[in-house]
């Protein structure tokens, strides 16, 4: 059993981790092999905060990364002493939120070799925030290592890209999602149907895979194309789907927010309805990061959709290729055989890459109402 044994379809990149691993045993300067800084880059669902966090638990463990030990374990767990796993569920990581971390990794180890600090949204970070980070990377302390984490290259600073060692992780192939999902007790016909509609995203494939609402909540979504013939039903289709996305992330949250808010004044053992003026910047600045979180939520579903309405045209246009036996969406069949005979297999094509380009579109924080109707427009 190994750390890198939940890495799927990446064996180049677990090669190359464990060669850095044996190499950071020796306790030698940096090498070829090992270095202070990384760079993990792959599409969503790849896995390269999972690959991260292996790596993270391989530098820690005295066997190197054995999957079983106290300190693999901790890892896993978010509570080893000496790794630090950096996450946001805002739109952007802030300068002092870099500056304190910069502070904590400074710590000399308290257990292990090294103080691991995993980022697992670096392309959030601010320009300042990103700046900052830059310098502790610059001037590196021997017992610290920096793993960060993007969707590419061009995602981070040129001067930040410079300074690590890039490792690109791939979307893993559908067979290799469904297999792992038929292992975690998924029946092989749900799996390969949730690895399929996923793309290859291992969480979207657990998630769709174990969530009836989730599926039902899809294939709403994927009917209410074919609803789409003209401009005043193209942003009826956008304004229901914008408001779908709302509606369920603001449910989400709430819970959440509630649930946060309720602790902070446990902690400070005040009443429900009582909160003493000392601490109202910091319930004020906990709202702010909960409606920053929400607006985020929003965009991932919004994203989720459009994913799930690609699969839709994916099927489309291998029905005007004349075969059908590989449809992601089997059980909407003559739905795709209609949207099929609107038009020919170019404009397909086109439908396809505007909803790819939908998505970064959304991923650079555009306005999402605005760029959903002008996705319907074109899929009209």
């Amino acid at each position: 059993m190994s750390v890198f044994d939940e890495l799927i379809d990446q064996e180049s990149v677990i090669e190359t981790l464990r060669s850095a691993v044996a190499a950071s045993k020796n306790d030698s300067p940096e090498s070829q092999e090992m270095t202070h800084a990384w760079l993990f880059t792959g599409p969503p669902g790849s896995g390269r905060s999972n690959a991260a966090i292996a790596f993270a638990a391989a530098l820690v463990c005295v066997e190197g990364g054995c999957g079983t030990c106290v300190d693999c374990v901790t890892v896993k767990n978010g509570t080893h002493a000496d790794v630090e796993v950096m996450s946001t569920e805002g739109l952007s990581i802030k300068i002092d939120e870099i500056r304190e971390l910069v502070f904590r990794a400074s710590w000399s180890p308290s257990v292990a070799n090294y103080r691991v600090v995993v980022m697992e949204d670096a392309d959030r970070l601010t320009e300042s925030a990103a700046n900052a980070l830059l310098k502790a990377i610059e001037e590196p302390n021997q017992q610290t290592v920096w793993l960060l984490c993007a969707p590419s290259t061009t995602d981070v600073l040129p001067t930040i890209r410079s300074r690590t060692r890039s490792l690109l992780l791939r979307t893993p192939s559908v067979t290799a999602v469904a297999d792992l999902l038929t292992r975690e007790g998924i029946s092989p016909r749900m799996a390969r149907f949730a690895s399929s509609a996923s793309q290859g995203h291992i969480g979207r494939a657990r998630y769709l895979a174990t969530h009836e609402s989730a599926r039902s909540s899809r294939e709403d979504i994927l009917k209410s194309i074919a609803s789409v013939r003209d401009i005043a039903s193209a942003f009826t289709a956008a304004q229901t789907l914008v408001d779908s996305a709302k509606a369920e992330a603001e449910s989400e949250a709430e819970i959440r927010n509630e649930r946060e808010i309720q602790a902070m004044k446990d902690a400070w053992g005040t009443q429900t309805t009582k909160i003493s003026s000392s601490n109202t910047k910091a319930i004020k600045e906990l709202e702010k990061e909960q409606k920053s979180r929400t607006t985020r939520m929003v965009r991932d579903y919004l994203d989720r959709a459009l994913l799930d309405i690609a699969t839709l045209y994916r099927d489309i246009l291998i029905t005007q290729s004349g075969e059908t036996g590989e449809l992601i969406n089997k059980d909407m069949t003559q739905v795709i055989i209609d949207l099929s005979a609107r038009h020919d297999s170019v404009a397909t094509v086109a439908k396809l890459q505007a909803i790819m380009a939908g998505r970064e579109t959304l991923a650079r924080n555009a306005a999402p109402l605005l760029t959903v109707e002008g996705l319907m427009l074109q899929l009209k």
